[in-house]
């Protein structure tokens, strides 16, 4: 399983690269504007600074609605690196927009799933991604994790080769089990990512080594 980190800050995607476990980031334009990265000058300067750290798969979002704005936008993302995987929302245009920039060899992450449905249209559009918000479900009392189930059903039902990327990641439990029910990727913040190396008999254990260790060399 992939690890992507759901962020627009460079020292927590340094940090997470530096932990070799990392495989691409995921942002939007809210964790832009989080960041103060505001203008298109600006944010395309960001993307390629995250570009610069990761070794592939950073999603950057388009911000318009239109089919013809939207693929507009895309191929300018596509251009600035090739590590970009371009961004379009669950929309008609959206799906419009898939089946064009997938037919001109560029990635594609259909984000805002709620639905097996919607990924469904997604895959038959040629996404590269489809990113289904667990965490959002969850909110409404709704089972995110069903959801990558029913999406995993469908995909390998009929071959899909779309990959479910598990978004709106909240904690370390939603990792283990997007992996039990085989998500090809989660995207979440650092602090679910590091949560997994927590364990406190890994603490205890470690302790009680290294006290042993102590009096070993000391010679009690």
């Amino acid at each position: 399983m992939k690890f992507f980190i759901d962020t627009a800050n460079l020292d927590q995607i340094k940090e997470a690269q530096d932990l070799g476990v990392l495989d691409g980031v995921t942002t939007n334009p809210s964790l832009m504007a989080k960041e103060g990265i505001t203008g298109d000058a600006n944010v395309t300067a960001h993307y390629k600074a995250i570009c610069a750290i990761v070794d592939d798969n950073v999603s950057a979002e388009v911000i318009s609605t239109t089919f013809d704005e939207m693929v507009k936008e895309g191929e300018a993302l596509a251009k600035l690196d090739p590590k970009i995987v371009v961004k379009v929302p669950m929309i008609k245009d959206g799906v419009k927009a898939i089946k064009y920039l997938s037919s001109k060899g560029i990635r594609t992450n259909c984000t805002l799933i709620f639905s097996a449905g919607q990924a469904l249209l997604a895959a038959k559009a040629g996404a590269t991604y489809v990113s289904p918000f667990l965490g959002r479900l969850d909110d409404i009392s709704t089972d995110g994790l069903q959801l990558i189930e029913d999406i995993r059903l469908i995909f390998d039902n009929y071959g899909y080769p779309t990959q479910i990327l598990a978004a709106s990641i909240r904690g370390p439990l939603h990792i283990v089990n997007c992996a039990k029910l085989g998500a090809d990727v989660i995207t979440g913040p650092l602090t679910a990512i590091t949560a997994l190396l927590k364990h406190p008999l890994t603490d205890t254990g470690l302790a009680q080594f290294l006290a042993d260790h102590k009096k070993a060399a000391e010679g009690k």
